[in-house]
């Protein structure tokens, strides 16, 4: 067992609406984590322990009136412009990373191709390579890989159904390198969020929204419990649910089977992976997957850059 406390990171409240930026842009995404930027960012940590802070103790200070200490717990100036950026985000980006979803997949999913396996790269140094290690990277890459070949399913779109999808897919959205996009898309509800939030939807978002909350709040003290306990283990484990989930990001793919949904749109069922059609095509994605690399090594620059430590590493 290797124990490692958490260390929550001090950033600055400009950085942390940055990294709230990129962890939105990243959970529009099917396929792609906003905790994978978290850990990249280096505030993981951070946003796990205020999270945490969402107990009975919050409530005891409430009812106290100790504000001060209320925020403090939750570290309220460091959760407000986290959260204003990934909401800018989404509602920015909603739209144009939807239409390259349906429209220029093999463009988007590329760059985030990149963008992973840079990921992995650079968190992986966080994990135990030991036996344990490696035994916890395996079963990760093999969970992922049955997670992401999994046909996604017809479901209906009613308030409990929207509201216990949200709840399981927070749990994936905080997850480095498990996608809450895809999971709802796995779950059939995907194209039924991301017009919810384009048309503001309140009957859609609101019980989804209640759902993430629910969900998130029971789901990360465990995690918080498994980084402090096996941290190194833990971030094999995670490790491995982002290569296995490469197998969903690969940019070229043939589709097996599809059926059109309610609003005309075709949704793909099955698919499977394909050779690049022609060398121009393999030349634009190594080109994006590159940059997608290059991103996220720029990323961990500008981590050091500001001072901030991630986790026990």
């Amino acid at each position: 067992m290797t124990e490692a406390p958490l260390q929550a990171a001090q950033p600055s409240r400009p950085y942390v609406l940055l990294c709230g930026l990129a962890m939105g842009a990243a959970d529009v995404v099917p396929g792609v984590s906003g905790g994978s930027m978290a850990f990249i960012l280096g505030i993981y940590a951070t946003l796990l322990e205020a999270i945490s802070g969402f107990d009975l103790e919050l409530l005891n200070l409430l009812g106290q009136g100790s504000w001060a200490a209320a925020a403090a717990r939750v570290r309220l100036g460091f959760l407000l412009p986290l959260l204003a950026g990934v909401a800018a985000s989404v509602l920015l980006l909603v739209r144009p990373i939807t239409w390259l979803y349906e429209d220029h997949p093999v463009f988007l999913f590329a760059f985030f191709f990149g963008l992973i396996v840079g990921s992995i790269v650079l968190i992986a140094r966080q994990a135990h390579w030991g036996a344990s290690g490696l035994v916890a990277m395996a079963i990760g890459a093999a969970a992922a890989l049955v997670f992401v070949t999994r046909v996604p399913v017809t479901m209906p779109h009613d308030p409990f159904t929207v509201f216990w999808s949200g709840a399981v897919a927070i749990m994936a959205m905080i997850l480095p390198g498990i996608s809450g996009s895809f999971l709802l898309l796995i779950l059939g509800q995907y194209q039924h969020v991301m017009e919810a939030v384009k048309g503001l939807d309140l009957p859609t978002l609101l019980p989804f929204a209640l759902g993430c909350v629910v969900g998130l709040l029971s789901f990360v003290r465990l995690l918080r419990w498994l980084l402090q306990r096996w941290h190194g283990q833990t971030v094999a484990l995670l490790v491995g649910v982002m290569a296995g989930s490469l197998w969903k990001i690969w940019p070229f793919r043939t589709v097996l089977d599809s059926a059109t949904n309610a609003k005309g749109k075709l949704v793909v069922l099955r698919d499977a992976l394909a050779a690049p059609p022609d060398a121009g095509a393999l030349v634009v994605a190594l080109l994006l997957g590159a940059l997608g690399v290059a991103l996220v090594v720029g990323l961990e620059w500008l981590q050091q850059r500001v001072g901030v430590a991630e986790m026990g590493g």
